[in-house]
This record gives C-alpha cells, sequence and structure tokens, in this order.
C-alpha cells in the first residue's frame, strides 16, 4: 500500500509539473467557523497537557482561535482545488493549489470571506535562485576560516560568544534548558541527526515534533538548506572542544518553512502553520531567523509603513502566539546599517527582535537598524554576530556571520533562564533579559537594549538595592578597554568600591578617595582577566550596582 501511495503521489507531483504555470498557491479565507467534533470545553481534544499548562501559567484562555478550521469547509474545497497544503486555525483559512477560474469560483462560495494568491508555480523549479534569500535577507553568506581570530592557549572557539551572555556560569548553575521545549523554524537541518554535537538529542529523545511546511508531503526535516542546522547547533550544541551552547538538555520542534528557491508570502503562511503545530505540542520558545518585506512577486511587497508590528502575515501570527505564552526570538535582519531596515516579524512590540555586535563589542555594520514603521525603536536585543563558532551540515566547526546566528544564542540563553525560573510568564522572562542588557537604560537603533546576561536576570532581585532618585552613578569606560576606571557616585568624598565576579565572588575591595564631590572616583583595574564583572559602590546613604565588560 505504501509503495502504491508514493506512485500515486509520484504521478500527481508529475502532473503538476508538466501542466501550466496557472495553478498557484492561494489562500482562503473563511467567514465563520462552526465545529462539528470541537468544543472549547473540551481543549484536551485539540491541545497538548502542556500547551494547557502554559495557558494557565500565562492566565490565558482558551478561545475560538484554538479551534480548528471547519472540516467541512475543508471538504467542500479539497473538490475544487488541485491539491490542498493545509489549513491555518489562526488565519481560519485554507492554503491549497487552484488556478484563477477555481480561485474566482471559491470566492464565490457564501462561507469564504476571501481568497488571496501568496505564491506563484506548486513546484519550484531546480533552476530557480536557490539559496539567494535565505542568505540575503537573514544571514550573510560568509564561512570564515577556524583560524580567524586568534585564540588563547586554553580558549575554546565558543568562549567569547558565550561569555557575553554568561553561559558557563548558567552551566555551572546547572541550568542547561531543561524542561523547556524549543522550535526552531528555517529553511532545512541536514546532517543535524548525524552531527556528533547534536547525537545528544536523538539519543535523549529530545526532538519532539518535525514537520516540513513547505513541502507538506515530505516526513524528512533532515534536508535542504543548511541554515537551519547552523541555527540549532547555536542553541542545542554539546559537544566540549567543538561548540557548546547554552541550552543543550531542552527539547525541541524542528520546522522547515523557508523555502530555498523562491520568496512569496506563502513563506509567512507556512511560518504561522509551524507555530500553529508548535503551540499545539506545547512549546515555550519559538526561534526564528527569518524576515520579510520584499517578494519575488513585487506587488505583494510590504511598505515601510506596513512594518507596525501588526500588519504583516507573520507579525500578526508572531502576535498570537505571545498571547499564548510563546516567547518569540528572531533575527532583526542584515539590511543595515542604513536606518529603518528591519524585517518583519522583527517589527512586532512581542517579538524579542535580536541584533548583532562584533569583536569590539560595536553594532554590526550588517545588523538592521529601527525605527519601525510607527516609530518604535528595535532591535531589543544584541549579542555577538560577527564570525560566530557554530555546526556545518558536515559536523564540522565553521564560523559565520548574521543576525541569524545572534539571535539563536539569545534563544539559549532565554531557555536556561526560564528553566531555572519556570513560574516566570514570558512578559517576566523578556523583562528580565532586557533588565540584565548592558543600556538597559538607553534603548537605541542599533544595540536596542545592548547584551543580556545570565547573572543579572536570574540574579536581579539581589541586585536591585532602593537607593535615592538622585544619586550620581555614571561607571566609564564601559566595556573597559585600558585599566583605569572612573566611577560618579553619590555626594561625598568617599565610598567603598567592591568589583565582584559573575559567581557573586568578591575580587577586590578598597575605600575610593576625592578631593571635591563633583570630581568621579578612579582606580586601576590592572591585571584583571576579561570577562562580565560586578562594579559596586556604597557610601552611609547608597549603594548602586551596574555591570561592567572587560575587553
Amino acid at each position: 500500500m505504501g509503495n502504491n501511495k508514493l506512485l500515486f503521489l509520484a504521478i500527481i507531483f508529475f502532473g503538476f509539473w508538466s501542466t501550466s504555470e496557472a495553478q498557484d498557491r492561494y489562500a482562503v479565507f473563511f467567514k465563520y467557523k462552526p465545529q462539528d467534533s470541537y468544543s472549547l470545553s473540551q481543549p484536551e481534544q485539540f491541545l497538548t497537557q502542556k500547551a494547557l499548562e502554559r495557558r494557565a501559567r500565562e492566565g490565558v484562555s482558551v478561545d475560538s482561535l484554538d479551534l480548528p478550521v471547519s472540516q467541512k469547509y475543508i471538504d467542500e474545497l479539497e473538490e475544487k482545488a488541485h491539491y490542498l497544503l493545509y489549513p491555518s486555525k489562526w488565519m481560519n483559512a485554507l492554503l491549497l493549489v487552484t488556478d484563477e477560474a477555481g480561485a474566482l469560483e471559491m470566492e464565490a462560495l457564501p462561507f469564504v470571506d476571501r481568497v488571496e494568491m501568496v505564491a506563484l508555480d506548486f513546484i519550484p523549479s531546480p533552476n530557480a535562485k536557490v539559496g539567494r534569500k535565505i542568505f540575503a535577507s537573514v544571514s550573510l553568506k560568509i564561512c570564515l576560516p577556524v583560524n580567524h581570530r586568534k585564540l588563547g592557549t586554553n580558549e575554546n572557539p565558543y568562549d567569547f560568544q558565550n561569555s557575553l551572555l554568561g553561559i558557563p556560569e548558567m552551566h555551572e548553575e546547572g541550568f542547561t534548558g531543561n524542561g523547556v521545549t524549543v522550535a526552531v523554524f528555517d529553511a532545512g537541518f541536514p546532517g543535524a541527526n548525524e552531527a556528533s554535537a547534536l547525537n545528544h538529542l536523538f539519543a535523549n529523545n529530545k526532538i519532539l515534533g518535525t514537520k516540513d511546511f513547505v513541502k507538506p508531503w515530505s516526513e524528512n526535516v533532515y534536508t535542504s538548506n543548511q541554515h537551519g542546522t547552523n541555527v540549532l547547533s547555536l542553541i542545542a550544541a554539546k559537544e566540549e572542544g567543538v561548540l557548546v551552547s547554552g541550552a543543550p538538555d531542552a527539547n525541541y520542534i524542528l520546522a522547515i518553512t523557508e523555502e530555498d528557491a523562491t520568496e512569496y508570502k506563502i513563506e509567512e503562511y507556512n511560518w504561522v502553520k509551524a507555530a500553529e503545530y508548535a503551540d499545539s505540542l506545547g512549546v515555550d520558545i519559538i526561534n526564528s531567523s527569518v524576515g520579510y518585506w520584499d517578494f519575488d512577486d513585487p506587488t505583494m511587497n510590504y511598505t515601510l509603513d506596513d512594518l507596525d508590528g501588526k500588519t504583516t502575515v507573520i507579525a500578526r501570527g508572531a502576535n498570537v502566539a505571545a498571547q499564548k505564552g510563546i516567547l518569540i526570538v528572531n533575527s532583526v535582519g542584515n539590511y543595515g546599517p542604513n536606518e529603518s531596515s528591519i524585517v518583519s516579524p522583527a517589527d512586532s512590540e512581542f517579538v524579542l527582535a535580536i541584533g548583532a555586535v562584533n569583536k569590539d563589542l560595536e553594532v554590526s555594520n550588517f545588523s538592521s537598524r529601527g525605527p519601525t514603521g510607527d516609530g518604535r525603536l528595535k532591535p531589543d536585543l544584541t549579542t555577538y554576530g560577527n564570525g560566530v563558532a557554530l555546526i556545518r551540515s558536515n559536523g564540522s566547526l565553521g564560523y559565520s556571520n548574521g543576525t541569524s546566528f545572534s539571535a539563536p544564542q539569545i534563544t539559549a540563553l532565554a531557555a536556561g533562564l526560564w528553566g531555572a525560573k519556570p513560574e516566570w510568564t514570558r512578559a517576566e522572562l523578556v523583562e528580565n533579559l532586557i533588565r540584565s542588557a548592558t543600556q538597559a537604560d538607553a534603548k537605541d537603533n542599533e544595540l536596542g537594549y545592548g547584551i543580556p546576561n545570565f547573572f543579572d536576570a536570574y540574579y536581579g532581585e539581589i541586585l536591585a538595592v532602593n537607593a535615592e532618585e538622585n544619586v550620581a552613578w555614571k561607571v566609564y569606560p564601559n566595556p573597559l578597554a585600558e585599566d583605569d576606571l572612573t566611577i560618579y557616585f553619590g555626594q561625598g568624598l568617599s565610598a567603598e568600591f567592591t568589583l565582584i565576579d559573575m559567581n557573586g565572588k568578591t575580587l577586590m575591595s578598597s575605600v575610593l578617595l576625592r578631593n571635591d564631590a563633583k570630581e568621579p572616583f578612579r582606580t586601576s583595574l590592572q591585571g584583571l582577566k576579561p570577562g562580565f564583572y560586578i562594579v559596586q559602590m556604597q557610601d552611609a546613604r547608597n549603594l548602586k550596582r551596574t555591570k561592567l565588560f572587560r575587553q
């Protein structure tokens, strides 16, 4: 029976290939959502227990968006369509293949609201622009040599990128993403099931589900573009000396939503459908290094005004996911250094849009900038994105540039934090990530709130010491490249200075003096190793703390 089915599918697909180009992909939207088999009073029929537990944690009720598309509508359209792709319950729509005459016939049905073409053709030509979009709009197609920067004697290739976020400290505390489910939406995961750095995911049954929404008939996601393998490795890898990432013990859902050969709006619908699938399985975090604003069909293009966080298809889908308690982490795009160069869904206020910095902790030239179409600051957070160590499809270590590869590092940090603080809501997790960032009080359109850090996000309540609002407070330069540190603090002529490492250990303590309260305190940190530290100043009335990065 299986062979006959494959033969039948092969005949169908050959038919599509040989017929005219008029067989395109459409989204058919319905006016209503009648149900014969499902009820909101019995959500366990269409949502897993973990999905229901997340809604309970977030205080979110099951609603009509959770109900499936009406089966009787699907059955009626199946008779009129060339091929059904998938229904979308959040959009109350059915994605299918038909021609212009079929689309007009469907639009005339009394239960159909509208029909929109979302992609030309059905089976992409093997001569199409393979690889253009996935690297142009998301990552830079650069693989640097292994020795692209000098490593210390005992330094691993991934130490720098991990240290920026406090991943070693997070692991020392025992937080590696256990109990958290992460979905990765991308263009394919070739070699992920064979790479030694990812073997633990399969040995420990950490892959909860896989789906290809570009080719719904395919059951193999370990194919196509290696971009997804690169991204997954930056969240889940676990091979000492090669790559250790932040959340190797999380559970994973892998979905192909990106179509290599072409760029049409259907990829946004693929993303939304993948989010629905991941939501039903109880996902906590979605990582997607994708971005949309222009397409192969210019009539589908978005304008800057459309990038307001609530207009594009993918932003609307991401907003629904966020409202159901899912954290969305998305790359901000690689269209920098121009202003307002972000892509969607990074424009959504409910999406953590991630930019990139270079080894000097300055914004990467390629990293997209805000503001959004409605004037909001973006990105939200940033981390290392130039020469990021990652795993290639052949299982070897490689390096690449792009906000595609900064975003999954933040996802790994978020997974570790949520595993450490499972009682946090999505909003509380975001709040603590932002509060921990290097410029939490001075968000801009290049770095957002800056680089977050595990220690401050996790121990934030310990560092949140009450102090008078008018206490002068500035520590600079930060990052510190030389030895001399300047500190504006308080009104007295003396104050106690303490330097604390990210494990809470006091490294240095002394009383600093000055001759005039208008002058800053000064101290030398000669011999201090690179990394993150806490600078604390205290006098009789006030106490202040802040992060310091030693280059």
